[in-house]
């Protein structure tokens, strides 16, 4: 099988269930809230896609949407390169919020006007209703919301009413009811407005008329089906990281055909305590995947010696699988198909939207081949990854493995600080796992995005009984996030600290000292490498 013919386009891989479902469109004016906003639309069973704010008003026709969403965004609508939109959205007669920038932008452009107060509100702010309006209908009369501006609408457009006001925006929500067009000064996709999917609800199901019947149990049908169209017959394989998102894309293919799917999976050597035998326990036998387990711990070992630097290590690991695997995928004849775990963030974030930046470009599992002779099978490319959550439930994976805290492609890698040796990978790899085990007793790993350990390949001197030491030490990371962009420390209790330290030293050799990381992104990021 060639592996080096043209690469598939975005657009002949997509797999769309927005022909079906009412749509949302969320125009992105560079907010750090986009997805969260098109996330929480989706919660309220109403499917959404972010796109460009630079959109045309025939795009977003040929959508068909319900209704607009205009995220916020950094700029000042004053400024001289603000993000703009076409004054034709506007007069659609589509239903449209505004959020924060969305607001400002859209009363700017309707009339009315927004000015720099130099008072600015950041965090948390209490609304006062002024009147009954839609967005807040069967809401309190006073809420606490999340604001973060400096500008503010200082006059409405015309046909439009003030429906709340904080101490110092006097206009902090408005809407024209008649046309639908509605604004909030705050962020109601956030967790610090706890009214904010409500007014989300009131905008989505009230104004836009939306069904909310969109879930992944209705994802699952419709993507099987379009699976089963595009397949029929034909062999497909799959790279299996023993992640998430590669096991749901994994089993929804071979749900539809079976023993035609092969996967792929590669022991680096650099995975979790026990990750190989529970990849094969769950896919092979289980579900009785046809699974290639490929043992190569040596090879990427040799590969990774005297390398230090972060990016290296992540450049070696991935162009070494990516071998691995053409060599793989060459034994396997007859295959017509690729399967990818790829997820909508990684759409986004790779430009795969019309008109979005690059800001890096994914490929699976450390780095899957850009040009094969094989056509992509993406089920999960709309997807986030909470909804690859549910989607794996639907398809009966076990609890623990879909509830599974993220894990780097490269492994444990980019979790020891300096040369990847096979020594520092088994100590890690013990220590790794008794973090993880003492969490899981304390009740709070599904409450935790991400805790592990970490191993600077560093010594300190200590005493054991009446011996002097020279040992590594450990260092413990547990952060709180929802998305990973940003992420908060966590005040893990005391005794929870000391049991993890003890057992760490007690039974992990070559360690002496356990210390724990309190930083939080930004500055510093989750993972060390």
């Amino acid at each position: 099988m060639p592996m080096s013919v043209a690469s598939q386009s975005m657009s002949k891989t997509k797999t769309s269930v927005s022909k079906v479902h009412d749509k949302i469109l969320v125009l992105d004016f560079g907010a750090q809230y986009s997805r969260l906003i098109a996330r929480r639309v989706r919660e309220a069973g109403v499917y959404s896609e972010i796109v460009p704010y630079s959109i045309s008003l025939d795009d977003i026709k040929k959508c068909s949407p319900k209704g607009l969403i205009l995220s916020g965004g950094p700029a000042s609508v004053y400024a001289e390169n603000a993000p703009k939109m076409d004054m034709g959205i506007l007069e659609a007669g589509i239903p449209i919020l505004g959020i924060c920038y969305g607001m400002q932008l859209m009363a700017k452009l309707l009339g009315g006007t927004v000015k720099h107060t130099g008072i600015s509100e950041y965090g948390d702010a209490q609304i006062k209703v002024a009147q009954r309006s839609k967005l807040f209908e069967g809401l309190p009369d006073v809420q606490q919301v999340w604001m973060s501006h400096q500008d503010s609408v200082g006059e409405i457009p015309k046909g439009f009413k003030s429906t709340a006001s904080t101490k110092t925006s006097p206009i902090a929500a408005m809407e024209d009811q008649e046309k639908g067009l509605m604004g909030v000064q705050f962020h109601p996709e956030v967790i610090h407005t706890p009214h904010g999917n409500d007014v989300l609800k009131n905008f989505l199901l009230e104004t836009c008329k939306a069904k909310g019947d969109w879930t992944t149990e209705s994802f699952v049908d419709e993507t099987l089906g379009k699976i089963k169209a595009k397949v029929g017959d034909n062999k497909a394989i799959c790279a299996m990281s023993g992640g998430i998102d590669s096991a749901v894309a994994a089993l929804l293919v071979h749900k539809v055909i079976g023993k035609n799917l092969t996967c792929i999976f590669v022991d680096h050597g650099l995975l979790r305590k026990d990750e190989a035998q529970r990849v094969q326990e769950v896919f092979a036998e289980n579900y009785q995947i046809n699974l290639k387990t490929i043992s190569c711990a040596d090879r990427f070992l040799s590969k990774l010696k005297g390398v230090v630097d972060p990016e290296r290590k992540r450049k070696i690991i991935g162009n070494e699988f990516i071998k691995v695997f053409e060599e793989e995928a060459d034994k396997t004849e007859g295959v017509k198909y690729l399967v990818q775990g790829t997820l909508y963030p990684d759409v986004i974030e790779s430009g795969g939207t019309k008109g979005s930046a690059v800001i890096k470009t994914h490929h699976n599992v450390g780095g899957l081949p850009e040009e094969m002779n094989l056509d992509l099978i993406e089920p999960l490319r709309l997807l986030f990854k909470d909804e690859v959550r549910k989607v794996g439930l639907e398809l009966d994976m076990p609890e623990d493995m879909v509830y599974r805290q993220p894990f780097p492609g490269p492994g444990l890698a980019v979790r020891i600080i300096g040369e990847v040796t096979a020594e520092r990978t088994d100590i890690l790899r013990e220590a790794d796992a008794i973090v993880v085990e003492e969490i899981k007793k304390a009740g709070l790993y599904r409450k935790i995005w991400q805790s592990f350990a970490i191993l600077p390949a560093i010594k300190s001197v200590g005493v054991m009984g009446d011996t002097r030491t020279y040992s590594y030490p450990i260092i413990i990371r547990a952060v709180e996030s929802e998305d990973a962009m940003t992420a908060d420390w966590v005040k893990l209790p005391n005794d929870l600290l000391q049991r993890m330290s003890s057992r760490i030293i007690n039974e992990v050799e070559h360690v002496n000292r356990v210390a724990y990381d309190i930083s939080s992104k930004p500055p510093s990021t989750i993972e060390w490498e």
